[in-house]
C-alpha cells in the first residue's frame, strides 16, 4: 500500500496562467535530462506510471503538477541540459521558473541527480534559482546501484562537500531501493510544515 494513498495526477503546464491555485504548499522536482528524475518520483510516491519515464532525455516538457496531499502538491519540472528540446519550448522555461519560484506556495526543492555524474554547475544554478533554504532542499544521488559501494560512498562525500550550506544529500536508486525510506522521511518531513494561505 503506498505511504501516500491521496496522490492523483492534477495538471500538466505549458503557461504560468495554468498552474494551480497559489495555496497550500508545494514542492518541485528538478533533475538533469535522463537524471533518473521521473524513476524517482515513481518510487518516492509509490505508484508506477504516475510520472512517465523514458530513455529518451528531455520527454518530460511541460510542468507536471501531483496532489500527493489535500493542498499538496509536488511538480515535476522539465529536465535540464538537453539540447535536443525544441528551442519554442526552452524559451518559455524561463518566464515559467521565474513565476514558480514567485509561488507563495513553492516551499522545497528536491534535485535528482545521476550518482555517476555527481553535482555538476547545472545542478547548482537550479539550487541557486530555487533559492529554498538548506532544510527545504535535498538532493537524491540516484542510480546509487550502478556504482561499486566505495564509489558510490566517495561520490556521496564529494556530493555532500559541493552541497555543504545550501543542501543535503543522499544516496539513492529508484529500482533498487536504496535510501527509498530517508528520501520519504523528508518528503513527510516537509509534508507536515504548515501551508500558506
Amino acid at each position: 500500500m503506498s505511504q501516500f494513498p491521496g496522490v492523483q495526477f492534477l495538471t500538466s503546464a505549458a503557461a504560468p496562467a495554468q498552474f494551480p491555485p497559489d495555496q497550500g504548499w508545494e514542492m518541485a522536482v528538478a533533475g538533469r535530462s535522463n537524471s533518473g528524475k521521473s524513476s524517482a518520483i515513481n518510487a518516492l510516491l509509490g505508484r508506477n506510471g504516475l510520472a512517465r519515464t523514458s530513455r529518451t532525455p528531455g520527454r518530460t516538457q511541460l510542468y507536471n503538477y501531483f496532489e500527493v496531499a489535500p493542498g499538496r502538491r509536488l511538480v515535476d519540472l522539465p529536465g535540464y541540459g538537453h539540447a535536443s528540446v525544441p528551442g519554442a519550448i526552452r524559451a518559455t522555461w524561463g518566464p515559467m521558473a521565474d513565476a514558480l519560484r514567485q509561488r507563495e506556495s513553492f516551499a522545497a526543492v528536491m534535485v535528482v541527480v545521476d550518482c555517476r555524474r555527481g553535482v555538476g554547475e547545472l545542478d547548482l544554478a537550479l539550487i541557486a534559482w530555487a533559492a529554498r533554504p538548506p532544510q527545504r532542499t535535498h538532493v537524491l544521488l540516484s542510480k546509487s546501484d550502478k556504482l561499486p559501494r566505495g564509489q558510490a560512498l566517495t561520490a556521496l562525500r564529494e556530493a555532500e562537500a559541493a552541497l555543504e550550506g545550501i543542501g543535503s544529500c543522499q544516496l539513492f536508486s529508484a529500482h533498487k531501493g536504496v535510501g527509498l525510506d530517508d528520501a520519504r522521511a523528508v518528503l513527510r518531513r516537509w509534508l507536515a510544515e504548515p501551508t500558506k494561505k
